[in-house]
C-alpha cells in the first residue's frame, strides 16, 4: 500500500517530505520507545508514535521506515521537521489516539509484527 493512500484514507496532515508519499508501506509498528523501534521495526514499516523530538527522524532513517505518524494531534518540534526534510522522512499528524490509528490501519489491510 502506498503512503499516499494512507494519508488520504486517514485524513493525515503531512508535515514533511510530501514528495515521498509514493513509498510502499509494508507493515505498521507502534511504539514510543526508540530502542524498541531500533530493535524491532523493519524497512518499509510505518511508525506510529507520540514522540515529537528529532531523534525519531534518526531512528526512521536508520531503519529505512516509510514514514512516521504522530498521534493525538501532536506537532513535531521545528528541529524535527528540519531533520525530516533533510532525511526525506515523511512525518504526518493524526488527531486520533494511537489505538484508533492502528485499528484503522489494520482495517485497511496493514498488519504488524
Amino acid at each position: 500500500m502506498k503512503l499516499s493512500e494512507i494519508v488520504e484514507k486517514l485524513g493525515l496532515k503531512v508535515k514533511s517530505a510530501s514528495e515521498r508519499l509514493d513509498k510502499d508501506v509494508t507493515r505498521g509498528y507502534v511504539s514510543d520507545l526508540l530502542s524498541d523501534v531500533l530493535s524491532n521495526a523493519e524497512e518499509g514499516d510505518l511508525w506510529i508514535t507520540l514522540q515529537t523530538h528529532q531523534n525519531i527522524v534518526a531512528v526512521a532513517a536508520i531503519k529505512s521506515l516509510a514514514g512516521i505518524i504522530l498521534v493525538n494531534g501532536r506537532e513535531p518540534e521545528p528541529q524535527t521537521l528540519q531533520k525530516a526534510e533533510e532525511e526525506g522522512i515523511p512525518i504526518m499528524i493524526s488527531d486520533l489516539p494511537a489505538f484508533e490509528v492502528v485499528g484503522r490501519l489494520f482495517e485497511m489491510g496493514l498488519s504488524g509484527t
